[in-house]
């Protein structure tokens, strides 16, 4: 099974940039999806970005051209570098797994079955 531990939120202006990084440990399993998720304030939590084994990635229109996700096999550490961020960015962000996966879509919150306990994104105008 996967275990994940987000970090590198932080509060920034409007337009700034941050990049968040999972530590992934605990898995034995040759194809996986990873993903980013949010969930901003009185929002449901949504996808943001997904990669899987073979780094095919996806993205939620809102984000495209802004945000990358990107992971590091030899390390096992997935990134999400965000640009220009936006006050609607704000919120807590988790990252998520699943195994036996490849991206087409992002995914649906209960299509994933491991996740991290967040780190918090904060943009002001």
């Amino acid at each position: 099974q996967f275990q994940l531990a987000e970090s590198g939120g932080d509060s920034v202006q409007d337009g700034g940039s941050l990049r968040l990084s999972c530590a992934i440990s605990g898995h034995p399993y040759d194809s996986y999806c990873l993903a980013w998720f949010r969930r901003g304030p009185g929002k449901q939590r949504e996808g943001v970005a997904a990669i899987d084994a073979d780094a095919t990635t996806a993205y939620a229109d809102s984000v495209k051209g802004r945000f990358t996700i990107a992971k590091d096999d030899l390390k096992n550490i997935m990134f999400l570098q965000m640009n220009n961020l936006q006050p609607e960015d704000t919120g807590m962000y988790f990252c998520a797994a699943r195994p036996r996966c490849w991206v087409r879509v992002v995914g649906e919150e209960y299509e994933y079955n491991y996740w991290g306990q967040g780190t918090q994104v904060t943009v002001s105008s």
